[in-house]
C-alpha cells in the first residue's frame, strides 16, 4: 500500500472518534480493507466467531467507549449481523456498520456474483439496513471523504447506528488524510427555552419538599452523567432508577432509594417514587419489560420530565432544552443540602452461609455479595437480568442489559466488546443456559483474547423466562442439555487459562465466586444449577404482568 487511501481516511476518522477495535468476520470482499486496519497505529481487529457476535461485540463496545465499528463482508455477512444493528438502533448504541462490497464495475455490469441475489441488483441490503440506521452512503471514490464524515457525524449527533458501503476498488482509491477534525454538530438549548423551562421548574418546586429524583439510560446516552451526579451531590437528593439505567446513579449512595419497576418494585421504593410530593425524572424511557409492562403511576402534575432534546414540566412541553443543561439549571434552583441524606436504601444483601440446593434467591445473594467496585457487570435478559434487579451494585461498578430489544444471547458477545472498551475492570458476565447457547461461540473469542472474565452460567434447563410467563411443562421450552464445564477447554483454553466449576450448592457456589476473586488474571466459568421452575421473585410479577398483557384482546 502507498500514499492515503479512502480506507485510511475512514480508520482515521474512526480512531478519531475513540475507536481503538474493529470487530467482525473477515471475507473476500473487506480483506484489502483489513490490511489497511492492521497496518492502521491506532486500531486493532478482533476477529469473532460469526458475525452476529461481532455486531453484538461492537455494540457493548460502543456503550462504554462512544463508538463501535464491526467489518461485514456483502450480503451473507451484513445480513448475519443486523439483529445486532437493529438492537443497537432500539437502544440508542452510535456503532458503524461498515460493509465490504464487490467492485464498482462488478455492481455496474450487474454480474450475478456470490453473496448477491443474482439479479444484479447490489441495494437490496444497503435498503434493509435503512430501517435500523440514521445514516447510509454507497461510497465511490468522488464522495468517499464526504460521505463518510455526514454518516459518522450522524452516528454520533443521533447515537443510533449508521451504514457504509465501501467497495473493494473504492477502499484502494487515493483520499487524503483528514486535515481538520470531524464536523460534529452541536446541539446547544435554545436559551429561551431553557429560560422559560427554569422559570416554571422553580414555580414548580418553591415551597416544595426536596424532589425524588428517578433516573435512566437515556441520561447516559445524551453524555449527562456528570449533570446528573452533580444535582443528587449538591442538592442531597434521593433517587432511584429503572433498571435499564442502573449504570447511571450509584447505588452504594446514601440516597439510593433502590429500582423502579412499576407494580413490580419493592413497596418501599415504589411508595417512594410514586409518592414524592415533587419528581424529577432524568432520561427516563418506560418500556413493557422494565415497568411492570406500563404499570408506573406519576402524577403528570407533580412532575420534572427531562430528556436528551427536552423538558417537561408539569405537562407543559419545553423544547430544544438539553438534557444536560436541564440538569445544570435545577441545580441552580434547588438549594444546597446542608448535610447528605440519611440512607434509605438497605445494604448490599451478603453472601448466604447456609448450604443446601441452589435456589434463585440464594444464587443472586451470593452473586450480589461477590461483586466488588468498578466491576462492569452485564446480564442477560431473563433470570439473569431480574435476578440480579433487587441487588444493589457496588460503588462505580457498571451495568448493562438489553431490555428493550431484549435479543437473548447478547451479552457474552456484548460483554467482549465491553471488556476490550474497558479494559481495567473486571467484566462478569451473568446468562441463562438457553442465552449462552445462542452465542457461546465467543466465549473462545474471549479466551483467545485472554480477557480473564467472570461468567455465570445459570443452568436451569431450558428457557425459564419463557415457563415462568407461559407453557411451564411444554417442550418447546427445553434446550439441549450440555456440558458446560468442558466448553472453554473445547473452545481453546490453554491449560491453566480457564477455571470451570459446576456449583449445585450454595456453598459449591460461594465457593467457586471466591475462587473467581482469588484468580482474576484468568477466565473463570461458573455453571450454577437450579431448578427449572424456581423464579426470581422480580421476574415472577414481571411475567405475570407479561402473561396478562399477552392475554389481552
Amino acid at each position: 500500500m502507498s500514499g492515503s487511501t479512502v480506507a485510511d481516511y475512514l480508520l482515521d476518522r474512526l480512531a478519531e472518534l475513540g475507536a481503538e477495535h474493529v470487530f467482525g468476520v473477515p471475507g473476500d470482499f473487506t480483506l484489502g480493507f483489513l490490511d489497511h486496519v492492521d497496518a492502521h497505529p491506532a486500531l486493532e481487529w478482533v476477529g469473532t466467531a460469526n458475525e452476529l457476535g461481532a455486531g453484538y461485540a461492537a455494540d457493548g463496545y460502543a456503550r462504554l467507549r462512544g463508538v463501535g465499528v464491526v467489518s461485514l463482508t456483502f450480503g451473507v455477512g451484513e445480513l448475519s449481523a443486523i439483529n445486532a444493528i437493529a438492537g443497537a438502533y432500539a437502544e440508542h448504541v452510535p456503532l458503524l456498520m461498515l460493509v465490504g462490497a464487490p467492485a464498482t464495475a462488478t455492481q455496474a455490469a450487474g454480474r450475478p456474483t456470490h453473496h448477491s441475489m443474482g439479479d444484479g441488483d447490489f441495494g437490496h441490503t444497503l435498503r434493509m439496513a435503512t430501517e435500523v440506521t440514521v445514516a447510509q452512503a454507497a461510497l465511490t471514490a468522488e464522495n468517499a471523504t464526504a460521505e463518510i464524515d455526514r454518516v459518522l457525524a450522524a452516528i454520533v449527533a443521533r447515537g443510533q447506528p449508521g451504514y457504509l458501503s465501501l467497495p473493494i476498488d473504492v477502499a484502494e482509491a487515493p483520499a487524503p488524510r483528514p486535515a481538520a477534525p470531524l464536523a460534529l454538530q452541536p446541539h446547544p438549548s435554545d436559551p429561551d427555552a431553557l429560560a422559560r423551562f427554569t422559570a416554571a421548574a422553580r414555580a414548580l418546586l418553591d415551597g416544595a419538599p426536596a424532589p425524588v429524583v428517578l433516573a435512566d439510560i437515556l441520561v447516559q446516552r445524551a453524555g449527562a452523567e456528570a449533570q446528573l451526579h452533580a444535582l443528587l451531590e449538591h442538592g442531597g437528593l434521593r433517587y432511584s432508577s429503572l433498571l435499564w439505567g442502573r449504570r447511571v446513579i450509584d447505588e452504594s449512595g446514601a440516597g439510593f432509594l433502590g429500582t423502579y419497576v412499576g407494580a413490580a418494585s419493592e413497596p418501599e421504593v415504589r411508595e417512594a417514587v410514586e409518592g414524592a410530593p415533587r419528581l424529577i425524572t432524568a432520561g427516563v424511557q418506560f418500556t413493557d419489560l422494565i415497568s411492570g409492562f406500563f404499570s408506573q403511576h406519576l402524577d403528570e402534575a407533580r412532575r420534572i420530565d427531562l430528556l436528551p432534546h427536552r423538558a417537561v414540566v408539569a405537562g407543559t412541553t419545553f423544547e430544544h432544552v438539553e438534557l444536560g443543561d436541564a440538569l445544570e439549571a435545577l441545580a441552580r434552583v434547588i438549594p444546597a443540602a446542608d448535610a447528605p441524606p440519611t440512607p434509605t436504601a438497605a445494604a448490599p444483601t451478603p453472601a448466604p452461609t447456609t448450604d443446601g440446593p441452589l435456589t434463585q434467591a440464594a444464587l443472586w445473594d451470593a452473586v450480589g455479595g461477590a461483586l466488588r467496585p468498578g466491576d462492569l457487570v452485564v446480564a442477560d435478559q431473563g433470570t439473569s437480568f431480574y435476578g440480579l434487579g433487587p441487588h444493589h451494585l457496588p460503588h462505580d461498578a457498571l451495568f448493562f442489559g438489553q431490555p428493550l430489544w431484549a435479543s437473548i444471547g447478547y451479552t457474552l458477545p456484548a460483554l467482549l466488546g465491553a471488556a476490550l472498551a474497558a479494559p481495567q475492570r473486571r467484566p462478569v458476565l451473568l446468562i441463562g443456559d438457553g442465552a449462552a447457547q445462542l452465542t457461546i461461540q465467543e466465549l473462545g473469542t474471549l479466551l483467545r483474547r485472554r480477557i480473564p472474565a467472570l461468567v455465570v452460567v445459570v443452568n436451569n434447563d431450558g428457557y425459564t423466562v419463557e415457563r415462568a410467563i407461559h407453557g411451564r411443562d411444554k417442550a418447546y421450552n427445553d434446550i439441549a442439555p450440555w456440558r458446560w464445564t468442558q466448553l472453554p477447554a473445547a473452545l481453546g483454553a490453554a491449560p491453566g487459562q480457564a477455571i470451570a466449576v459446576r456449583a449445585q450448592t450454595t456453598t459449591e457456589l460461594v465457593a467457586a465466586l471466591e475462587q473467581a476473586d482469588a484468580h482474576r488474571d484468568r477466565l473463570t466459568l461458573v455453571e450454577a444449577v437450579t431448578d427449572p421452575f424456581d423464579v426470581p421473585p422480580l421476574l415472577v410479577a414481571v411475567a405475570r404482568a407479561a402473561a396478562a398483557a399477552n392475554a389481552r384482546r
